[in-house]
């Protein structure tokens, strides 16, 4: 891409931002502004000479006015874990990026009202530990849990693991504290679940990846500890008999299906040789698996001998073709990580083609089957590593560059398997974003596969609430 054209942040500026925030709110050396510039898939790297780290949502909000007068733009970051570059500055030099990593504190939990309320930089895993210690839990789960950000959840909508039982992150919000582009504060930290007192503010800043305003707080909803879990991964006949599969759970057990996820041999493959302490759960290779869990605020809901008949059931109409049920939460622990490492395990393989796309439950595997064979077709020896969130239709079409290939040249054909896959994904009625976004990355995608009128209503909801432009500007529009 072109650079962006230099322009400068003025000094008086970053002089009322040090007065203003303080010492420990300001970074201004170039070594420790650094990792703050590049995106986590190492598309994008930024420019900006300072870093703004507002210790509360008063100096967040203080950052934002100063640099609203000024008419600087502003670039919130949380975890910095999202893949389309939406949370890195321009190259000009002339932007400043706001992390929300000392906002992080919970500030309250109401185990009866089932609800947390959690500054924007509180990592994920820091939330759903902080409810689990209320006796309560926090639905989203993300393989990133370690180091994103809530804020940055919910900035980008995230989705996850447990999204075929609760939702994406959308669903676990009440309420919202939101800094927006003059500087004035929201506060709508509602923590009801009924209000129906005129336009649904909240879900105007959920997934809009920081171009509205800066999320500084959430009421996020809770759900009541699990008693009974099961983890199976069961190798399947193909991805039609995954489907299957989930259908059948789904209608004798719809409300403790908590993750259906589809794994491919070549995805555990790439594991198994990159993942230290990794290992195959079955004594010989199969080219299908579907992991699976199964939870219960119930003590005593029998919900292993519900997954024994399941995958019984599946044998017997040889659907299922082998299974394992962890015994212990280690033995589960160790399943999941086949999936979690699916992704890291990918890079040492060489060049990765990322697509994150989403159809209709029951159009999963003739989609997999039609992309497959495409892209296989276009180029022989490519590596489709297909996998994913089965349960909701989110699949990670990712491809990875023949053996022996040369990476930059197989890189250099992103745009167009990526065109070529979300045509196919167009045309089941698809998603080219399910759960990642739209950032930097996929904007031009976003002109070509949404229609007029829902591209208006971004640029006048847009124009409305950030008038200047200085929001996250360049982010998806």
């Amino acid at each position: 891409m072109p650079a962006a054209p230099e322009r400068a942040v003025p000094e008086r500026l970053i002089a009322a931002l040090r007065e203003a925030l303080g010492p420990a709110g300001v970074i201004e050396d170039a070594a420790s502004i650094a990792p703050y510039m590049r995106d986590a898939r190492g598309l994008f790297t930024g420019r900006s000479p300072v870093v703004v780290r507002p210790g509360s949502t008063a100096e967040a909000a203080a950052a934002v006015r100063l640099c609203a007068e000024a008419r600087v733009p502003m670039v919130p970051q949380g975890g910095n874990t999202g893949l389309v570059g939406g949370s890195v500055p321009d190259e000009s030099g002339g932007q400043v990026l706001i992390s929300l990593s000392r906002l992080n504190r919970v500030r309250a939990i109401d185990p009866v009202n089932l609800t947390l309320t959690a500054e924007a930089g509180c990592v994920l895993a820091q939330v759903r530990s902080a409810a689990a210690e209320a006796g309560r839990f926090f639905a989203l789960s993300l393989a990133s849990e370690g180091t994103a950000q809530i804020g940055g959840n919910l900035s980008t909508n995230a989705g996850g693991n447990t999204t075929v039982r609760y939702g994406n992150a959308r669903e676990q919000v009440l309420g919202l504290e939101v800094v927006l582009p003059d500087g004035r504060v929201w506060d709508g930290l509602r923590a009801l679940r009924k209000d129906n007192t005129g336009y649904d503010l909240k879900h105007l800043f959920i997934g809009a990846e920081g171009t509205l305003g800066i999320i500084t707080a959430a009421v996020l909803r809770l759900y009541p500890a699990a008693r009974d879990t099961a983890v199976a991964m069961a190798a399947v006949r193909d991805p039609r008999a995954a489907v299957a599969l989930l259908a059948e759970l789904q209608a004798e057990h719809a409300e403790v299906v908590t993750s259906f996820e589809y794994l491919p041999r070549i995805g555990v493959e790439f594991v198994l040789r990159h993942a230290p302490a990794s290992r195959d759960p079955f004594a010989r290779a199969y080219r299908h698996y579907a992991l699976i869990e199964l939870s219960s605020s119930r003590p005593g809901a029998a919900l292993r001998g519900a997954l024994e008949q399941a995958l019984a059931r599946g044998l017997e109409r040889g659907q299922v073709l082998d299974a394992v049920i962890a015994g212990s939460e280690a033995q589960a622990q160790a399943l999941w990580r086949l999936r979690e490492e699916m992704s890291d395990a990918q890079k040492p393989e060489g060049g990765s083609i990322k697509n994150d796309v989403s159809v209709p439950v029951s159009r999963v595997a003739e989609f997999l089957e039609t992309a497959t064979e495409r892209v296989e077709r276009e180029l022989p020896g490519i590596r489709v590593v297909a996998f994913g969130h089965l349960g909701d239709g989110n699949i990670h079409f990712n491809l990875s560059q023949p053996e022996g290939a040369d990476r930059e040249t197989f890189l250099a054909r992103w745009d167009h398997f990526a065109d070529m896959v979300n045509d196919i994904v167009a045309g089941f009625g698809g998603s080219f974003s399910a759960e990642h976004g739209i950032g930097r990355l996929k904007r031009e995608v976003l002109a070509r596969y949404r229609s007029p009128v829902e591209l208006d209503l971004m640029r006048r909801i847009k124009a409305a609430i950030d008038p200047h432009n200085l929001m996250n500007p360049g982010k998806i529009l």
